[in-house]
């Protein structure tokens, strides 16, 4: 086999080197090296203890939190199901029951 990265689009194995150009004969993806060293450094996001969030976990809320355009408050202990994580100032998106779609903040939140 050879050492060549996989695809960083569609993840196959079967890429092959072009010139300076990695290339994927599944989704014609192209990319270089440079790529895959700026992609090593991804942003890790935490809870309020600290510990390291990854999609699908379940979390609980530390405080209770004002809904906002509602008059109802998610109460501190509602535990939230298969969260994924998500770029911006709100980075945990969840279904919360009774509640409907919901942003969180990771830091209102600790892990289950």
């Amino acid at each position: 086999m050879s050492d060549f990265p996989n695809c960083p689009a569609c993840n196959s194995e079967y890429t092959y080197e072009d010139g300076s150009l990695f290339v994927c004969p599944e989704c014609a993806h192209e990319w270089t090296t440079e790529v895959i060293t700026d992609n090593s450094e991804q942003k890790t996001i935490k809870d309020a203890n600290g510990n390291a969030l990854n999609d699908g976990d379940t979390v609980t809320i530390i405080k209770d939190l004002k809904v906002k355009g509602s008059s109802s408050v998610l109460k501190m202990g509602t535990k939230v199901k298969s969260i994924r994580l998500v770029d911006g100032d709100h980075d945990i998106d969840c279904k919360i029951d009774g509640f409907g779609a919901m942003k969180l903040k990771s830091q209102f939140v600790k892990k289950v």
